[in-house]
């Protein structure tokens, strides 16, 4: 379906007291709209410095990052900002979801931020999809684990960006929230065409995905197509 997300030789070292460490050595990667793909590695081998800098919060020392055909290297702070809201959906680990906001209203927060008009019925499909439309109008403290995830989720795709991130999304959750994590990203892929990109360290999860690549010691092995 074509190419949506390209890193060409992305480098990144940063400082750990007075050491210098290589989190990331000449990366390429190519990824296909519509796709599903896991990065796998080891805590330390830098998929997650790799994920901040293909989500432009963080810039590498070298290479360029290329989304939806934009390189984002060339934006200001204002219009990466904007870029960012616009194009890129964030899963983190923890889930990110506002105390004081129902399920409803976390999920609807990147339009509201973007001045745009929620679509209920695009919402509750969503819900649907993910199995949690119960949780409408239940708060995180209401949710267990997993039902905040996928909630985290929903959130990532209701502004439909170009492409979502995944930060190690099954790292908290027990063996069986994190199966059911892992085929809901599996079915927002292939329902929606919305491509997925997920750092993980754990293989199990990763064979959800339509491609695996492996980061050892911030080099990615196979991220060319």
């Amino acid at each position: 379906m074509g190419e949506i997300l390209k890193a060409e030789g992305i480098s990144r070292t940063y400082l750990s007291g007075q050491v210098k460490v290589r989190a990331l050595k000449k990366c390429d990667i190519s990824i296909e709209k519509g796709s599903f793909t896991a990065i796998i590695g080891k805590s330390g081998s830098g998929k997650s410095t790799l994920l901040r800098i293909l989500g432009t919060m963080d810039k590498p020392d070298e290479g360029r990052v290329y989304i939806n055909g934009c390189e984002t290297k060339g934006l200001n702070d204002k219009k990466l900002s904007q870029f960012r809201r616009r194009n890129i959906g964030f899963i983190y680990q923890n889930y990110n979801l506002i105390p004081e906001y129902t399920a409803y209203e976390n999920i609807i927060l990147p339009l509201v931020l973007d001045h745009k008009k929620p679509v209920i019925g695009e919402v509750m499909d969503l819900l649907e999809s993910l199995e949690i439309t119960y949780c409408r109008d239940k708060f995180p403290s209401q949710m267990s684990g997993g039902e905040q995830q996928r909630v985290a989720i929903a959130r990532a795709m209701v502004h439909k960006p170009s492409v979502v991130l995944a930060d190690e999304p099954t790292g908290n959750l027990d063996a069986g929230s994190a199966e059911t994590v892992a085929k809901m990203l599996s079915l927002a892929a292939y329902k929606y065409q919305q491509t997925i990109v997920m750092v993980t360290h754990d293989r199990q999860m990763a064979e959800y995905a339509d491609r695996i690549l492996t980061i050892v010691d911030g080099t990615v092995i196979g991220g060319k197509v």
